[in-house]
Formats: C-alpha cells, sequence, structure tokens
C-alpha cells in the first residue's frame, strides 16, 4: 500500500473545488461601537439576518452596542434571558422533597459501604 501514496499534490495545501457556479448571499455589514474604549468592530452579517443588538468587543470585552445609521440603538431588556442555574433545572424536574429522600438514600448507601460505625473523618492509622 505504501508504493501507492499519492504523489504530485500537496495534501491539505489546495482545495480541488472551484468557485465556478457559487453564488453568495447578499452581505451587509454592521457596525458596533463600544461605550467602555470607544471602539468600533465592523461584522458582515448576510443582508436577510436580523443581527444581534449587542456585541462583545474585541479590545475590551465589554458590550458594544449596535449602531445604525451613526446612531447607537438602546438594546431591548426583553431580548436578554436570565442564565438557568443547574439548581433551578433540578428544581423543574423534583420537587424537595423528592430531593432530599434522594438524598438520605444516597447517605445510607454510602454509610454501609463505609462502615456503620466507622468515622469517615478520621484517618486510618497503621493503614
Amino acid at each position: 500500500m505504501a508504493d501507492r501514496s499519492l504523489r504530485g499534490i500537496r495534501l491539505g495545501a489546495q482545495s480541488l473545488q472551484s468557485e465556478e457556479g457559487v453564488v453568495f448571499m447578499e452581505r451587509r455589514e454592521t457596525i458596533y461601537k463600544c461605550e467602555t474604549c470607544g471602539n468600533t468592530t465592523s461584522l458582515m452579517f448576510a443582508a436577510d439576518a436580523e443581527p444581534p443588538q449587542v456585541w462583545e468587543c474585541r479590545t475590551c470585552g465589554a458590550a458594544a452596542v449596535l449602531s445604525v445609521d451613526g446612531e447607537t440603538i438602546t438594546p431591548d431588556a426583553a431580548d436578554e434571558k436570565t442564565a438557568r442555574t443547574h439548581w433551578d433545572m433540578l428544581m423543574e424536574r423534583r420537587t424537595r422533597a423528592e430531593l432530599e429522600e434522594l438524598l438520605e438514600e444516597r447517605l445510607a448507601f454510602i454509610r454501609a459501604r463505609r462502615g456503620a460505625g466507622e468515622d469517615p473523618t478520621r484517618e486510618k492509622i497503621g493503614a
């Protein structure tokens, strides 16, 4: 199989596809202005796509606001989603009583595995 290796082409360096017949989507430039550092970020989006109102600034990491016709817009607070924590998602699936019962079952299992009379915090000497 080693004698049948590909010769005469740099693998990965060139694409064998051509751009013939490819029609690119219409695009538009969208500008974001950072209030913190004053940096402007220019991004390209599809013409029919709705750009996000806020983008992370590449310079300082703060929120850069969308600029339309040279004027920055006021972002809608309704678009912001509150982050769900693990506890929130857990409480959607189980009640507090179910969680207490599961905890007791698990603690009983761990205690039985360790031995009922042992103190798990005490170090074993000579072991």
